[in-house]
C-alpha cells in the first residue's frame, strides 16, 4: 500500500510590516517664546540657533525626528509680531505659512507673559489661528521661572482665548465669536527637556498613516553650506549688542572638501550695514571676530564630523536687506516695500 501523498506545505505567509506614519508640525509663537529651543529638544539635536535676542530665527527652520514608526517635521518658524520692515513682513508671512498644511500646530507661550495683557504678539498668534479656524496646542515654555498660581491664571486666560482682540498681521479677519483654538495644553522647560516627551508623545498619536519623506538619520532639511551659516549667526548674535546683529547676515561662500584628514575649508562672509559695523564686529585687532570664528568652527567641525578650517570676511553692503537674493538665502519669498 503506498504512503498518502502529503500535500506541500505552504510557505508561512510573512506578517505585514508595522505600517509607518509621516506629519508635519508647525511651531509658532511670539520671538523669544523658546521655539528654536524646543525644535532642538523634540529632534534630539540642534538644528536651529538659539540666542537670548528676539527675532533670531529669520527663516522656516526644519527638524526631522523619528519616534518608533512615525516620522514627524517640526518646522521652527520665525517669531510672530508687528512687523515695520518688508524683510519683517516677509518673516511673519513666512511662519503663518509654516501653519497652512501643517498636520499639528503648536503654540509655545513664554509662561512669563503677564497675564490680561492685550494686543501682544502671543493675542496675535491666538486672532490668528481663530480667523483661519485652526485648532492647535498651547505650550506654555519656560515653567521653571513662574509659580504655580501665576501658570495656571496665565493657561486659563489663553485656554478661554479672548474673542475680542484684534489679530493684527493674521491671515485674515476675527471671525465673530470664535471659540478658543487650543485643544490641549502642556507646560513644559524646553531648555531643561521637563515634559518634552509627554509633547512629543501626544503629536505622535496625531500624525497620520503615510510613508517616511526622509531618510531614517536624517534630522533637518536644510544643506550643509546654510546650517553653517547659521551657527556663525548664532555666535555673532551671542558676541554683539544692541541692534547690530539684526543688520547682518551670513553666506557660506565656499566649502572645499580636502578629505577626511585635512577637513573642509569653509569661506564665509559677514554682511553689515554700514561702515561703521565693521570695527564692531572686528574688535580690537580682530580680536573678536577670531572668537567668534573660533567658536563657530568648533561647532561646525562637530556637525560635520570633520575638521573644519573657517575663514570670515566683512563687507560692507548697505541694501541686503532689500535684495532678493538675501531673502532667497533665507528662504524667504521676496516683497518690495
Amino acid at each position: 500500500m503506498n504512503d498518502p501523498v502529503v500535500p506541500p506545505i505552504d510557505p508561512p505567509i510573512a506578517a505585514p510590516a508595522t505600517p509607518t506614519r509621516y506629519g508635519t508640525v508647525a511651531i509658532l509663537g511670539a520671538p523669544n517664546a523658546g521655539k528654536s529651543t524646543l525644535v532642538n529638544a523634540l529632534v534630539g539635536a540642534k538644528v536651529s540657533i538659539v540666542t537670548p535676542k528676539v527675532q533670531t530665527t529669520r527663516s522656516r527652520i526644519t527638524g526631522i525626528s523619528v519616534v518608533g514608526e512615525t516620522q514627524i517635521v517640526f518646522h521652527d518658524t520665525p517669531g510672530i509680531f508687528a512687523a515695520k520692515r518688508p524683510l519683517d513682513a516677509a518673516m511673519v508671512d513666512a511662519a503663518w505659512a509654516g501653519m497652512n498644511d501643517a498636520d499639528a500646530v503648536l503654540v509655545v507661550v513664554d509662561s512669563r507673559r503677564r497675564a490680561g495683557t492685550e494686543g501682544d504678539d502671543t493675542a496675535r498668534i491666538v486672532g490668528g489661528l481663530q480667523s483661519a479656524r485652526r485648532k492647535a496646542i498651547l505650550v506654555l515654555n519656560k515653567v521653571d521661572l513662574v509659580k504655580k498660581p501665576v501658570l495656571l491664571t496665565l493657561a486659563q486666560e489663553l485656554s478661554q482665548a479672548s474673542r475680542s482682540q484684534v489679530p493684527l498681521g493674521s491671515p485674515g479677519g476675527q471671525a465673530p465669536g470664535a471659540a478658543s483654538p487650543f485643544t490641549d495644553i502642556f507646560m513644559i522647560s524646553a531648555l531643561h527637556g521637563s515634559g518634552v516627551d509627554d509633547l512629543r508623545k501626544h503629536v505622535v498619536a496625531k500624525m497620520p498613516p503615510g510613508p517616511w519623506h526622509y531618510p531614517e538619520d536624517q534630522i533637518a532639511d536644510a544643506n550643509i553650506r546654510f546650517l553653517a551659516a547659521e551657527i556663525t549667526r548664532e555666535k555673532l548674535f551671542l558676541a554683539l549688542h544692541d541692534e547690530l546683529p539684526y543688520a547682518l547676515t551670513v553666506e557660506t561662500e565656499n566649502w572645499q572638501e580636502r578629505g577626511p584628514k585635512k577637513g573642509v575649508r569653509i569661506d564665509q562672509r559677514i554682511f553689515v550695514l554700514r561702515e561703521s559695523h565693521k570695527p564692531i564686529i572686528l574688535g580690537t585687532g580682530g580680536s573678536l571676530l577670531k572668537d567668534i570664528g573660533t567658536k563657530a568652527r568648533l561647532e561646525i567641525s562637530e556637525l560635520i564630523g570633520q575638521p573644519a578650517h573657517l575663514f570670515l570676511q566683512v563687507s560692507v553692503r548697505p541694501n541686503w536687506t532689500d535684495e532678493p537674493a538675501r531673502w532667497r538665502e533665507m528662504g524667504l519669498e521676496f516683497r518690495k516695500n
